[in-house]
């Protein structure tokens, strides 16, 4: 390996580094071979529900370079969501919503800093095509992360790293400038199933999800009435499901973040506190001002909320 792809690779980890991401892995970009026919069976399975978006870009979600044209590295990074105090365990039998919605939604947080990532490796080396993602296109997110040796994907199809678990926003950059890569590691899951077995709507096999019966999909993908199979077994999630990350042995490494935009408005903490009975159309848009919760809408919410009052 030359000096310069060395040096270069060291400058990429450096601004990671700078702007706060936790983990900072490299792949080489090219097609993932082995994805695809896994990619294919779970589409063909209907495992993605009513999530038609999934089928779109087959070509793109595997191959970088028709993302990025001369595409020769992926760059993966972690950013930490995991709270200080957990809002679900504070009152219970609360209403509870994922701990990566308590803040500022992460795509505009995350967004920014890769964009400024993108701007200070054209200063520093010269001109780089690429593009950032984070969440926001065809990418598989944690395939990738995972080949470049951040963590494995876990029995709960999430990406865990050995360090810090998995509380993690998970980004990328495709650029065209060639760097040092990483090896993958191996799988640390050993014999446990505790996140299979904590599934309220088994929705969980090994290392595979049926995404059309996760609590996630079903409170924010979902646009039609939940289906009453899954009455008394939301465990009081309003918006996303933290149970499998919650039960995962390798979470009680999970360390809290240090991101102030991350942490919860008063508004939010209030609705918390008042066990959700004042929620309105008026203080939905002053709670979540901002938050990713407004993707399901005040209709979405007020739905799921419903839902979770079946008996």
């Amino acid at each position: 390996m030359n000096n310069q792809i060395s040096n270069n690779t060291h400058t990429v980890k450096a601004i990671a580094s700078k702007l706060g991401f936790d983990f900072c892995g490299i792949s080489k970009a090219e097609f993932l071979a082995d994805e695809a026919p896994k990619l294919e069976a779970w589409l063909k399975s209907g495992a993605h529900g009513k999530m038609s978006y999934m089928e779109n870009h087959f070509d793109k979600r595997l191959d970088p370079s028709k993302l990025v044209p001369g595409a020769k590295s992926v760059v993966s990074l972690l950013y930490n969501y995991y709270p200080e105090t957990d809002l679900s365990v504070e009152k219970p039998p609360n209403h509870k919503i994922a701990k990566y919605a308590y803040g500022t939604d992460y795509h505009f947080v995350i967004k920014d800093k890769l964009k400024t990532f993108l701007e200070e490796l054209n200063t520093k080396i010269g001109h780089i095509e690429g593009r950032v993602f984070v969440d926001s296109a065809p990418v598989m997110e944690r395939q990738w992360a995972e080949k470049s040796g951040l963590g494995w994907i876990g029995k709960n199809t999430l990406l865990i790293n050995k360090n810090q678990g998995s509380f993690f926003f998970i980004a990328e950059l495709i650029i065209d400038l060639e760097l040092e890569s990483d090896g993958p590691i191996k799988d640390y899951c050993g014999t446990c199933t505790k996140c299979v077995d904590a599934c309220p709507t088994d929705a969980i096999t090994p290392y595979e999800l049926d995404a059309s019966k996760c609590i996630s999909y079903l409170t924010i993908e979902l646009k039609d009435s939940i289906p009453n199979e899954f009455k008394n077994k939301m465990e009081g999630w309003a918006f996303g499901c933290d149970i499998c990350q919650d039960v995962c042995p390798w979470n009680r490494f999970s360390k809290k973040h240090m991101e102030p935009t991350f942490s919860p408005k008063k508004e939010l903490l209030e609705l918390f506190n008042n066990n959700w009975q004042d929620l309105t159309e008026e203080v939905f848009r002053t709670a979540f001002k901002g938050s990713a919760v407004k993707r399901t809408k005040f209709s979405g919410l007020k739905r799921n909320l419903e839902f979770l009052k079946k008996i």
